[in-house]
């Protein structure tokens, strides 16, 4: 049988960054991805944010992996000519009540280490964006937007310049535990069935992270690992490209764990606005009209420009999120399952926003857990 010294399941963004980083000191790496090619899910179907670290708790993982995330995003970019625009971002009062909020937020945002972060008048908002209306803001000047196809891309030659290999079109369909090892049973889009071995596994297959860690006989409910599917629709504005603003613009938090209805530049230069999320259990990325006016309502308080005509559905993706529906957020779950007899098996659960902006940063972390193994 095969045998490989680390698999890692999932070819999503944070799979690759692990198995580019891993590559440039461990041979015989395996990335084994159910679909044809890399990031067809949530990777591909997000904001595409550089988040600066404003909602996290102080000393979480997602703050602290957001934190050094948004560090070692911005020298990537530069350093491999990865599209990326440090557009910044401006979270906006757009009534007196909300501005009543803006304190409470700033401190939670300094209290997490994010940098540069300050409140700033209507006059320094029409400064930095003119076509924003809002009475005062929260200015975030390390937040920006990266091409997160073409990061995914740079991970994955990374990868394989180092000496990776990748298996697309395989579906692990069960794990055994065997006594120094993993054996990993897979299915082509053939039908085809294939096993091989794995010295060290490493579960970063996202919205089915669960699944896998149900293969190995963890409970994921009593632990708390069940996934639950929380969708991001997304509308397009597709007019008045001369008046979209460069910057980010969010509005104040409406609720635990969302960050609202906010805009979306991208390096194009179009826009979409969202995400707004429901619960679901499916995977459906059908989206319809049916959040028109909410869009409408929730945009136009801060882009007076914006007309009924202008916009129109988009697109929807998908976070695995630990937490379910009216829980507070949850942290990241990257752990090696040591206590639960599995030597060997890194676990990453739950790796939502800012799941892609903190990419680097897991993988660097994840580099870290494999010094004890």
């Amino acid at each position: 049988m095969e045998k490989t010294k680390i698999t890692i399941i999932g070819a999503g963004v944070v799979g690759l960054a692990i198995a580019a980083r891993l590559s440039e000191k461990y041979e015989n790496i395996l990335v084994v991805e159910k679909h044809e090619s890399f990031g067809k899910e949530t990777s591909s179907r997000n904001s595409e944010v550089i988040h600066a670290g404003i909602y996290y708790p102080a000393n979480s993982l997602k703050g602290n992996l957001c934190l050094r995330g948004n560090e070692m995003m911005y020298d990537l970019c530069r350093k491999n000519s990865i599209p990326y625009m440090n557009c910044g971002k401006l979270i906006v009062a757009t009534d007196d009540k909300d501005i009543d909020l803006l304190p409470t937020l700033l401190d939670k945002a300094k209290a997490n280490g994010a940098k540069g972060v300050r409140i700033v008048n209507k006059e320094k908002i029409s400064e930095i964006e003119p076509m924003v209306t809002a009475k005062a803001a929260i200015y975030c000047p390390t937040s920006g937007v990266v091409d997160s196809h073409s990061l995914m891309k740079y991970f994955e030659a990374t990868a394989i310049n180092n000496g990776a290999s990748f298996a697309y079109n395989n579906e692990v369909v069960e794990i055994e535990k065997s006594s120094d090892s993993y054996i990993i049973h897979t299915k082509d889009s053939t039908g085809f069935h294939s096993s091989f071995q794995a010295e060290i596994l490493i579960n970063s297959a996202g919205l089915h992270s669960d699944k896998i860690c149900e293969m190995l006989g963890i409970d994921t409910i009593e632990v708390g690992y069940k996934i639950n599917y929380h969708k991001g629709i997304y509308y397009r504005v597709n007019h008045k490209a001369e008046l979209f603003p460069k910057a980010l613009i969010y509005p104040l938090p409406p609720e635990e764990g969302s960050v609202g209805i906010h805009t979306c530049p991208d390096i194009a230069g179009g826009m979409r606005l969202g995400p707004h999320f429901i619960w679901t259990e499916n995977l459906d990325y059908s989206v319809n009209d049916e959040y028109f006016e909410l869009f409408y309502k929730e945009s136009s308080k801060y882009l007076s420009f914006l007309e009924r005509s202008d916009i129109s559905v988009d697109s929807s993706g998908f976070m695995a999120a630990v937490q379910a529906p009216g829980e507070p957020m949850r942290d990241f779950i990257i752990k090696h399952e040591v206590e639960s007899g599995l030597h060997g098996f890194i676990n990453l659960v739950g790796i939502e926003s800012p799941g892609l902006t903190a990419s680097p940063a897991i993988a660097e972390y994840v580099e870290g857990m494999m010094k004890s193994l």
